[in-house]
């Protein structure tokens, strides 16, 4: 199992940061390897179903997620379906008038489709993705021309 969790500052409100990563299309804009995130619908608790698409060492993954745990403004937890089967979960707390932004993400090697990836290298790999999602995200909501949505 490859767990990764890691947080950032980003100097904007909590809830333009929930807005923003509220909604699936932006995580391409953030996310490194991410190819692809669309939404399905919004569900009863308010949080969102969507496709995935992402790209490990060359191999193209695809899935779900479905926000099974959505508090406005604090969390949003997914359940991860398809290629990859886990969670990935978003807190969002007030800290020094911004946001404490924590991406986390448990999962299971698929051996099927990664049978020459080691478990080891998946996580290196995955560690610099968060890194560099968390240094995107901060840029792209700290910057003047950041979205409303």
């Amino acid at each position: 199992m490859v767990r990764i969790e890691k947080s950032t500052h980003i100097d904007v409100p909590v809830e333009a940061a929930f807005r923003y990563m509220d909604t699936p299309a932006n995580q391409t804009e953030v996310t490194p390897s991410l190819v692809e995130s669309a939404l399905i619908e919004r569900l009863p608790n308010g949080g969102s179903r969507a496709t995935w698409a992402y790209k490990m060492a060359g191999v193209r993954l695809s899935g779900e997620v479905r926000a099974t745990t959505y508090e406005p403004t604090a969390r949003i937890e997914f359940a991860m379906t398809g290629d990859l089967e886990g969670r990935i979960w978003w807190t969002f707390a007030a800290e020094d008038g911004g946001t404490r932004f924590t991406y986390g993400t448990e999962y299971e090697i698929p051996v099927p489709v990664l049978q020459n990836v080691a478990e080891a290298f998946a996580r290196r790999y995955n560690e610099r993705e968060v890194e560099t999602l968390l240094r995107n995200l901060k840029d792209r909501l700290e910057s003047e021309t950041a979205p409303t949505a």
